[in-house]
């Protein structure tokens, strides 16, 4: 299948040591399309925005609360044993001495709504630290997903200013980073944010009159919060306010000590902002990547082209209603858009062997995120269509050609030569009939006839709250909805779902097999 390559962007360090491959979207994929979507659409995940132009909050910035969280929750990495890493278990741990601060739970909370059933909190405080560090003008990091989520607090491991360097470095070499990694790490995440008296009393003993004293000086009129080797400029020559390398508790001074541990051969080669910027994609993208030895982690998740969105397939005035959206990113073109697809059965379809087909009766534009735009993603199309299937010969599989009107010849989009599959038509979720409002959240589920022996069940994910925000599954009993009589060879069933829902998985065993199907809450018509 033609594909079009996307624009090139070259970043000051976009390359890690490793060079790892592009995750490809294979549709249906409820993880790469979760991830995807987070990434590249604001829409689907609002909280990537509040780390723009480092947005303050608590006398610091979001960003920098994101990245510290990130590190929080990595550091409890024990190389030895392969377990530990960014699992998100720092919900269970952002209440000890080590990791004070009211960002902690305020960076969880920003997340809380984000993940669902293929996608975890631990993910989502990936891409915290990815926008955080390019929500101030830094480079960008390449995001891999797939991370676990922990179900419980991980060791103390935390490195702490008080601690000497031979601590320091032991607790950085547990957590795979040796002792230049470790200077070159600190003053990355040092780029951002400082250090504020009410959490750290012991290191902030002057009087502060804003409570917080910086890494680096605030910005003045003519100048921003960047991630940036300003801390290193500052720190070579002697004008530094980082308090730990100045203040005056010597115990607390642990970035002098570690920043001096090698006499400033690394500061030194930090001072070159290619260098720095090189550094630190390698260094945070290691520190994000790091997770349990039991977990394997995607490829690089690029904005996916050509990506189905948005398929529903349920039973509506004598056919099946089938709607899917194929987002295509903005290329400047006039492309025309049709959806083919095929019949399950050959008796009595109305398909000619070519397909049954249909144009798209709607393209409208996405906005793109921050990311996406620095990937040179400017914004997407969607590509929406409403198909009306036969009831008895159904769908079996459908696919997209594509006329970009430019002269050159069609091509077909169908999910890398593989077809975009329909696996079942019998246990369906009915989005007309279901609700998804505040004045009240009921699932409902058809099940085509004839059925005798039927069992519904639908697996929802529940936002977390306070004081810990991570998200939990659980099981719902659907039960025959006598508000719905049955229709079109469809008799359905339903059940109330629960508040803060993120997402559902209908699972069901009808006569004896099993189905299911994925249900993002999102997909609902009008949410």
């Amino acid at each position: 299948m033609p594909r079009r390559s996307l624009i090139a962007f070259l970043s000051l360090a976009s390359t890690l040591h490793i060079a790892v491959a592009d995750a490809v979207f294979n549709w249906p994929d409820p993880l790469l399309s979760t991830l995807d979507d987070a990434l590249y659409r604001p829409l689907f995940s609002a909280a990537s925005t509040f780390a723009l132009n480092c947005g303050p909050r608590d006398n610091s910035t979001i960003a920098a609360q994101w990245l510290r969280l990130a590190y929080h929750d990595a550091a409890t990495y024990d190389v030895t044993t392969g377990l530990g890493g960014l699992d998100a278990s720092i919900a269970y741990e952002y209440t000890r001495p080590q990791n004070p601060g009211a960002g902690m739970l305020e960076s969880l909370v920003d997340f809380a709504v984000s993940p669902n059933e293929y996608v975890g909190m631990a993910d989502f405080i990936a891409m915290g630290a990815i926008n955080a560090v390019i929500g101030c003008g830094g480079p960008i990091i390449p995001f891999r997903g797939g991370r676990v989520d922990a179900t419980e607090a991980g060791p103390a491991t935390v490195p702490e200013p008080q601690q000497d360097l031979a601590t320091h470095t032991a607790k950085f070499a547990a957590q795979g980073f040796n002792a230049t990694e470790m200077i070159s790490l600190i003053a990355c995440g040092h780029s951002l944010g400082g250090v504020r008296k009410v959490d750290f009393p012991l290191v902030v003993t002057e009087d502060v009159s804003t409570g917080v004293q910086t890494f680096t000086p605030p910005p003045t009129v003519n100048q921003t919060v960047g991630f940036d080797n300003t801390l290193v400029h500052e720190y070579l020559d002697g004008t530094t306010q980082d308090v730990l390398v100045v203040g005056s508790n010597i115990t607390t001074r642990s970035d002098l000590r570690i920043f001096s541990s090698d006499n400033n051969v690394t500061m030194n080669q930090l001072a070159d902002l290619n260098t720095f910027n090189e550094v630190c994609v390698d260094l945070i993208g290691r520190m994000i990547n790091t997770v349990p030895s039991s977990v394997t982690l995607t490829d690089n998740i690029e904005p996916f082209d050509f990506k189905v969105w948005n398929t529903l397939l349920f039973p509506q005035g004598g056919s099946l209603a089938f709607l899917a959206t194929l987002r295509i990113i903005e290329n400047g073109l006039t492309g025309t858009v049709t959806m083919f697809w095929a019949s399950r059965s050959d008796s009595g379809s109305p398909c000619p062997p070519s397909g049954c087909s249909v144009p798209s009766f709607q393209v409208s534009p996405a906005e793109s995120s921050f990311l996406a735009t620095l990937k040179g993603v400017p914004s997407f199309n969607l590509h929406s269509f409403n198909a009306s299937i036969d009831l008895v010969s159904s769908i079996s599989h459908f696919w997209f050609e594509v006329d970009n009107n430019d002269g050159s010849a069609p091509f077909v989009v169908d999910n890398n030569g593989k077809n975009y599959t329909i696996d079942q038509d019998v246990v369906l979720f009915d989005p007309r009939r279901s609700s998804f409002t505040i004045a009240g959240q009921f699932i409902v589920v058809g099940v085509k006839d004839p059925a005798t022996d039927i069992n519904v069940t639908a697996l929802s994910t529940v936002s977390g709250s306070s004081p810990i925000p991570m998200p939990s599954n659980t099981v719902l009993q659907l039960k025959l909805d006598t508000a719905h009589p049955p229709a079109d060879g469809y008799t359905f069933y339903t059940a109330p779902l629960p508040d803060a829902v993120l997402s559902n998985t209908i699972h069901a065993t009808v006569n004896g097999t099993a189905y299911s199907e994925w249900v993002p809450f999102l997909s609902a018509p009008g949410v």
